[in-house]
């Protein structure tokens, strides 16, 4: 039962997302592709990722990490940016395009969240914190957690907090 319900939750997710970016292509051609759209999740989730770094995370060749890239900087999803430690090496960061594109389909974690703060009392979402914490740290050590900048995560805190309150 557990394991329904949570692939159940995590299926929901994946499909708003799929929905939001058919809905945002139905009337112009797609301008990132399938395999474009993943990489450009993976960059955004390592925050400023090197190439190498990159290709390690996506499992794929430095050459075909490249190839996707320099796609993507053609594009204007990505800038390059080079290291201040290493001036070899380059650091990925996300456009402003890819943000306004990302926000959009984040906005139905936002309003999940808000649902979570209404539903739920404070101590139910201290344990639900905690299993979160354990499961992202401990249960799934293959992906590092990386810190998803603050104005995705706390957009609309005081009005969840106010909403939960009244």
């Amino acid at each position: 039962m557990l394991q329904e319900e949570f692939n159940d939750v995590y299926s929901k997710f994946k499909l708003h997302f799929y929905q939001n970016l058919f809905e945002k292509w139905k009337d112009r051609e797609a301008s990132l592709t399938t395999v474009e759209t993943f990489c450009m999740e993976i960059i955004h989730y390592l925050g400023e990722p090197t190439v190498n770094e990159f290709a390690t995370m996506a499992n794929i060749s430095s050459p075909n990490a490249a190839y996707k890239i320099n796609n993507l900087v053609k594009k204007g999803y990505i800038k390059k940016k080079r290291s201040t430690h290493d001036r070899r090496e380059y650091h990925l960061q996300v456009t402003k395009k890819y943000e306004k594109y990302y926000e959009m389909n984040y906005s139905y974690v936002t309003t999940v969240m808000e649902r979570v703060y209404k539903r739920f009392t404070p101590e139910e979402l201290e344990v639900m914190e905690k299993i979160l914490n354990v499961m992202s740290e401990e249960l799934m050590p293959e992906i590092k957690k990386t810190r998803i900048p603050d104005k995705y995560v706390n957009a609309n805190i005081d009005e969840m907090l106010k909403i939960r309150r009244s």
